[in-house]
């Protein structure tokens, strides 16, 4: 299966995805770990994939999404954005509001994280 095969995978079944540096446990970038943070604030149930295991799956990754930078947040397979501007909505209610419309007004019950490797 190829990464792109397997990103889709991920954004077929995760609620919320983010595409990241590192993992929540070994967080290796500063805007990854400002994207985490926002999405945990708000309670969101998070499937991370770390991107540097092998350049390919961030090649893959922007491919599939149009976006260049990383991190990215998907909601229900739909690109959110960056760190910016997971951040900006936030702060202004819409990230919760987002998650609730797509996910149900009980979303945050089915907080935690979970790390998905593509490689190996």
């Amino acid at each position: 299966m190829s990464y792109s095969e397997k990103i889709q995978e991920v954004l077929d079944g995760a609620e919320v995805a983010l595409f990241m540096k590192g993992t929540p446990e070994m967080i290796m970038c500063g805007n990854s770990e400002r994207a985490l943070g926002a999405l945990r604030r708000v309670g969101a149930p998070i499937t991370a994939v770390d991107i540097l295991v092998d350049p390919q799956i961030r090649e893959d990754l922007s491919a599939i999404s149009g976006w260049p930078t990383i991190p990215q947040v998907f909601v229900r397979g739909e690109l959110i954005g960056g760190a910016d501007i997971v951040e900006e909505l936030e702060r202004s209610g819409e990230l919760e509001q987002t998650l609730v419309e797509k996910l149900g007004e009980n979303y945050w019950e089915a907080r935690g994280e979970k790390t998905v490797a593509l490689a190996g």
